[in-house]
């Protein structure tokens, strides 16, 4: 299987610059200053088909393609590594890995929207991944592959690296546009949305890590190569699956979008733990609903998981043995994001706890019948929150509604978790 993002790997180091450099690295930069307009490499992502892999799976190109080329004044680029949700931990080996295919994609995506100043925003505990990212940039910089007058183009762009405060909140996009501004981290009413008003007032696209390490492979190889990749129709590029849990090998890889789930477990995942079998996953980071063995054939990839009922998201699969209780680790993700919900609207500052209280009766044995109607409910309610953390937070207990159901009734009858409780 051919490399995007983990082709210049080095077993246990990260890569040097002059080693990335002699594989190739930043000659994708050198085509696009040379002989294409910013249009040019825009056109190529979207062509390619590129879809954010932060999560919510938007074509790339065309979130580009929202920035007002007649808009006077300064327009911004945002690399989000924030990066907290749980079981995904993806762009964290990339950046430890390899930064500079990330600092070469954020200068194409510049180069590409009339950006002249960007930010990397990662997650506060990345400290290697910041130090790596600060390095690629100075050695960039030096280079002169970054900065003013980038390779004699007239195009200049410096890039800064801010160390997140350290909530999942902020991952949010323009609640991490507040945080860059020295605000508290609330979510922004949108419309207007960030590719028209976003950081300081001014135009901003806010991209993944992944997503921008994509753009060099991209645009050096063309739209119909990274199309290619993917195994099955409609789907482009590979994707990083980083997996946790209940399997030999938990690890993060690079895999072709399409790729069945399956093929995970049993291949690089070296299949289930001994003793143990597959009873469900979460696909795609802990916002994700569940998968079950009946998905065991499921090309991974936005639209096939999507009409399976979940969503592939990061790419963080957390897999489940039979003797998992279901509803114990359902809990677990809710208490996680009630903790993290930055309390801005009513429905995710209520109504998660609420909803992690009714799943720790139920666990504790004390549910009755009224605690699964509330919880079909407040999935239906909290889906009117703000912003997206809380109807993300209930993609677990829609899935646990939806395919355990039988599970939680056995909580009530046997007045006790008939699985032993959290493993």
């Amino acid at each position: 299987m051919e490399q995007v993002l983990f082709r210049h790997n080095r077993p246990g180091r990260c890569v040097t610059f002059a080693e990335y450099r002699a594989e190739g690295g930043f000659a994708a930069l050198e085509k696009a200053l040379s002989g294409m307009s910013p249009n040019d490499v825009q056109q190529t992502v979207i062509d390619s088909n590129l879809r954010g892999r932060g999560g919510a799976g938007f074509p790339t190109g065309k979130k580009w393609s929202f920035v007002p080329r007649d808009l006077p004044g300064p327009r911004y680029l945002i690399c989000n590594c924030d990066e907290m949700e749980p079981g995904t931990y993806k762009d964290r080996v990339l950046l430890e890995a390899n930064p500079y295919s990330l600092i070469e994609g954020m200068v194409l995506a510049a180069y590409a929207i009339g950006v002249a100043h960007a930010f990397i925003f990662i997650r506060r505990g990345y400290e290697e991944a910041a130090a790596n990212c600060r390095r690629a940039i100075a050695e960039a910089t030096a280079a002169g592959l970054l900065g003013k007058n980038i390779l004699g183009s007239g195009f200049s762009l410096g890039i800064d690296v801010h160390q997140s405060a350290g909530r999942y909140i902020c991952g949010e996009e323009t609640a991490l546009m507040n945080a860059l501004e020295g605000r508290r981290a609330n979510p922004r009413s949108k419309p207007p949305f960030p590719a028209v008003k976003g950081l300081w007032g001014r135009p901003t696209v806010v991209n993944n890590v992944e997503t921008l390490a994509n753009i060099p492979a991209i645009v050096a190889n063309g739209a119909g190569w990274f199309k290619g990749l993917a195994r099955i129709p409609g789907a482009a590029g590979t994707k990083l699956f980083c997996v946790s849990g209940q399997v030999r090998h938990t690890a993060c890889f690079e895999l072709p979008l399409g790729t069945t789930l399956g093929e995970i477990i049993d291949g690089p995942c070296g299949g289930m733990l001994p003793g143990r079998t597959f009873k469900a996953c979460i696909p795609g980071g802990a916002s994700t609903p569940y998968l079950t063995r009946e998905h065991w054939g499921l090309p991974l990839d936005f639209d096939t998981v999507a009409r399976a009922g979940s969503r592939l998201g990061t790419g963080g699969i957390v897999v489940f043995g039979q003797e998992t209780c279901m509803v114990a680790a359902t809990l677990n993700m809710i208490e996680f994001y009630a903790r993290e919900s930055c309390g801005w609207c009513t429905p995710c500052r209520e109504g998660l706890p609420y909803v992690r209280d009714i799943l720790a009766r139920l666990e504790a044995g004390t549910g009755t019948e009224e605690h699964i109607t509330l919880l079909r409910e407040h999935v239906h309610y909290l889906n009117n929150a703000f912003c997206a953390l809380a109807p993300g937070a209930m993609g677990p207990v829609e899935g646990l509604l939806r395919l355990f159901e039988d599970e939680i009734r056995e909580h009530i009858v046997r007045k006790r978790c008939p699985l032993g409780g959290r493993q």
